[in-house]
């Protein structure tokens, strides 16, 4: 490992490590809430959260036996579920129907209303709460910038798409999905709790039936080539750094708006591929060109979108804030989690 590689990652774990110690130092331990909270990356944050001693409810439609509570919900109506926000120190919504799925009317509806009629209801308990959260968390997605390959998108100076010529209509329906999105966000907010919008890449972790997850499964099977041109760059982010980005905002108060959570070093597809590769230990991968891609997606009931957009997203306001990624780059994040992945086969 080379002494910048070494340096970049110790101050990563430095500065993770002097966060928590702030954070228990101070006995500041928190009630968060998450609506929409059982999927993957909820189940990373209350994994985290309730390791480091924090109280977790997790909001959502079909509760199960868990080590944190779980509370129903709906994502529409306000019920019992609302008194769970009073008090609370975080609320980190990240409710709305997966987009693995064909953009038909119907999935188009149930994808826009299931994040714009969630994030409305979260807003208004969170208005109606006697004494409401300080920090509200918001999902959105880095899928809000346009599809280009000539400059990263920081918020500051990032292009928004939809605008951009020949853009399938698939792309500019995520585009809108992510705008409406924001856009409830920002109409529900309240005066006393400050708002941070999460532009999030893909996370990356070894967890079953995650994105790494199936993307290893390709890679492993001799499938995992170059997706289209391979141009388009991936944006990414370790699981780790993913939840460090979460307890850095909450405890920033000066952080409010929208900030893009992502590794600071996207890569193109091609490349991306090739490391992941390696990762695996296998030399082998035919690349797959659209067409192909679009009839695989086809029969699998998906879009290619995930595959073929550029997605050159860089985290612009965590790096001015002073945030330090334990992998930064992909190569060291991908044997990370490969490592991992394999300690978790074994122990199964």
């Amino acid at each position: 490992m080379s002494p910048p590689l070494v340096q970049r990652r110790l101050a990563g774990w430095y500065t993770h490590v002097l966060l928590f110690a702030t954070v228990f130092a101070e006995g500041d331990l928190m009630k968060i809430v998450i609506p929409g909270g059982s999927g993957q990356i909820g189940t990373l944050l209350c994994r985290a959260f309730v390791a480091d001693g924090h109280n977790v409810v997790v909001l959502c439609r079909n509760p199960r036996a868990a080590p944190w509570k779980m509370v129903p919900w709906n994502g529409q109506v306000m019920a019992e579920w609302a008194a769970e926000l009073d008090g609370a120190d975080v609320v980190i919504n990240l409710a709305g129907r997966s987009v693995n799925c064909r953009y038909h009317a119907a999935n188009r509806a149930a994808i826009m209303n299931s994040r714009v009629q969630s994030t409305r209801a979260v807003g208004r308990a969170i208005a109606q709460a006697r004494r409401p959260p300080a920090m509200w968390l918001q999902a959105g997605t880095a899928t809000i910038y346009a599809h280009r390959y000539d400059a990263p998108n920081d918020e500051a100076t990032g292009m928004l798409g939809s605008s951009e010529p020949d853009v399938p209509s698939q792309w500019k329906f995520s585009i809108d999905v992510a705008q409406a999105w924001e856009q409830a966000a920002q109409e529900a907010g309240s005066r006393d709790t400050r708002l941070v919008i999460l532009r999030s890449a893909m996370t990356m972790s070894p967890d079953p039936g995650g994105i790494f997850d199936v993307m290893s499964k390709l890679v492993r099977r001799g499938l995992g080539g170059t997706a289209g041109d391979g141009r388009q760059y991936v944006s990414w982010i370790h699981e780790q750094d993913f939840i460090a980005a979460v307890y850095w905002l909450i405890h920033h108060p000066q952080i409010a708006g929208a900030v893009n959570v992502a590794a600071p070093n996207p890569l193109p597809n091609a490349e991306f591929m090739r490391i992941l590769r390696q990762a695996w230990g296998v030399r082998i991968g035919p690349p797959a060109p659209a067409w192909l891609l679009e009839i695989g997606a086809f029969f699998m009931r998906t879009e290619t979108e995930l595959l073929l957009k550029s997605r050159r997203v860089v985290p612009g306001r965590l790096l001015q804030s002073g945030f330090a990624f334990s992998f930064p780059d992909w190569p060291q994040a991908a044997e990370d989690l490969c490592r991992r992945w394999r300690e978790n086969k074994r122990l199964v």
